[in-house]
């Protein structure tokens, strides 16, 4: 029986980013040297629990994350850092073999990034850590999914949750480049692909809006119930088959893109949880992700719900004056 407080349950990575900035970012062999450096949270898994706990607490939606720490600096850190959002760490075990991952990211001056991680204990997550979660897989309204951890680790905590009743949105990403288990297509209520994910798994670049309907018909036909196609600048399109539409973009200056697409998934998540339809819960979740690329960082790049409102409310408005 799901409890009476929605719960999103992020399952995935936890990482530590150690983020510079840079002019430009490197070609291959190069050195070129940073403006700064930040050390703060990361992990895709951890991202999007971080930012959907900012927005729950607004919403009345609890949150918890699952996944595995080192016993290390690091998982030590990143536990302080992911309570201090309001994430329930109950779920989140530590790894008494393996460190605790970190991701290198470059940052340009014009927000673009490059991302080498080292997964550490993101990658030995496996069954034992599904069975561990389990009583919260099984009471989980809407579960976040990432590619940051092991695909079959992805595929049993998706079919615990659908068995349980709950929502499961995958995000494709990192694109695996053997592409995504066959099952876990079935399992997938909502895949949520970027444009690079979006080529990757289809051969289609979603440039326009007519692209990712035909990009979108792709992956409803391998299994998925719904697709939203993140088309940044584009805006963004969804259907489940039956309805669609496109939102355009906000009108932001980013800054910073590390986080759209985790803060994106997270508002998505929250707002499937708090009783949204998808079409109004892809157009929250596109103003989370607009404004988490107008601040560095990832984790704390989350916009707070009272700036979400304030940016779909502007937009109503900008909309309503043409």
């Amino acid at each position: 029986m799901k409890a009476s407080v929605p719960l999103v349950l992020s399952f995935g990575s936890i990482n530590m980013d150690l983020t510079a900035r840079v002019r430009r970012l490197p070609a291959p062999g190069e050195t070129v040297h940073a403006e700064s450096y930040a050390v703060g949270l990361g992990g895709k898994g951890s991202n999007q629990a971080a930012a959907a706990a900012r927005l729950g607490k607004k919403l009345g939606v609890q949150v918890a994350l699952a996944g595995r720490v080192g016993q290390d600096a690091f998982g030590l850190q990143s536990r302080e850092t992911l309570t201090r959002f309001g994430v329930d760490l109950a779920p989140l075990r530590d790894d008494p073999d393996n460190p605790t991952g970190i991701a290198l990211i470059g940052v340009d001056a014009l927000g673009e990034n490059c991302i080498t991680v080292a997964g550490g204990a993101n990658g030995a997550v496996d069954e034992t850590d599904v069975a561990e979660a389990g009583p919260w897989l099984d009471k989980a309204h809407v579960l976040l999914l990432q590619l940051e951890i092991p695909q079959a680790a992805v595929l049993g905590a998706a079919r615990r949750v659908r068995q349980a009743g709950g929502t499961v949105i995958l995000d494709p990403a990192p694109a695996p480049e053997q592409g995504l288990l066959d099952a876990l297509w079935s399992e997938s209520d909502i895949i949520t692909p970027n444009e690079t994910e979006t080529f990757s798994l289809t051969g289609i670049l979603p440039a326009a809006p007519e692209e990712a309907a035909r990009a979108a018909a792709v992956l409803l036909s391998r299994g998925a119930r719904a697709v939203v196609v993140k088309m940044g600048a584009r805006g963004v399109y969804w259907t489940d088959g039956t309805h669609e539409g496109h939102w355009p973009p906000f009108p932001v200056v980013p800054v910073d893109t590390v986080a759209a697409g985790d803060c994106f998934n997270a508002g998505l998540a929250v707002a499937l949880a708090a009783g949204k339809t998808l079409g109004e819960a892809v157009r929250l979740a596109a103003a989370c992700g607009a404004l988490a690329t107008t601040r560095v960082g990832a984790a704390e790049a989350a916009p707070e719900w009272e700036e979400v409102a304030q940016m779909m409310e502007l937009s109503l408005e900008a909309m309503a004056t043409r």
